[in-house]
């Protein structure tokens, strides 16, 4: 549903992140309770920004979650917040220009070009599971070796990595993302 897209977004600027890890969620949830006096379990947030691993959860949301969330991101209730959408004349739908690359689409050992501004660039292997590794890098504080996951490469989007791990370490850093600004400038499978 387009709307709930927009309503992420405007939850993102009001929290200051896109949670991308647990832990963020459970921030999130903290963020919420704090300023309404609402609870929203991690659990329904996660679902809602696709971060859930249940294969058979459903994509559902209650109408009173959708209040809240609204309420949160600084509308009255939903209802005011796809009001808005709609005065605001915002495109809940768009079509957009560059390659695409669903994770899920890539057979083991797959590798791929990754680019970013202004000169950063990258080779990665899809090691299965969501997982990539680093196999060379220029010009980026990314080195050989780290290791991420991510769902979906797009060129023109920015580049979430998730469960981010830098080389040799057992422990995940957190999120990383790349291309913020303008997102990735080069996406080319190398086969």
């Amino acid at each position: 549903m387009p709307q709930i897209a927009a309503l992420r977004g405007k939850i993102e600027e009001a929290f200051g992140i896109h949670p991308a890890t647990h832990s963020e969620f459970l921030e999130l949830v903290s963020s919420i309770e704090s300023a309404l006096k609402e609870h929203v379990s991690e659990s329904t947030l996660e679902r809602l920004w696709g971060y859930s691993t249940r294969k058979n959860e459903k994509g559902t949301v209650s109408m009173r979650t959708l209040n809240v969330l609204s309420r949160y991101a600084g509308y009255a209730g939903w209802d005011d917040f796809c009001l808005w959408l709609k005065r605001e004349n915002r495109k809940e739908s768009e079509m957009f220009e560059g390659n695409m690359v669903l994770v899920s689409s890539l057979k083991v050992g797959s590798r791929l070009r990754l680019g970013w501004q202004p000169d950063r660039l990258c080779v990665v292997r899809y090691l299965g599971e969501n997982l990539f590794v680093v196999e060379s890098a220029e010009n980026t504080s990314l080195s050989i070796g780290d290791s991420f996951k991510a769902i979906q490469l797009q060129k023109g989007r920015p580049l979430y990595m998730e469960e981010f791990k830098a080389a040799g370490s057992e422990v995940s850093s957190g999120s990383y993302a790349v291309g913020q600004e303008h997102g990735l400038t080069t996406l080319a499978f190398l086969g």
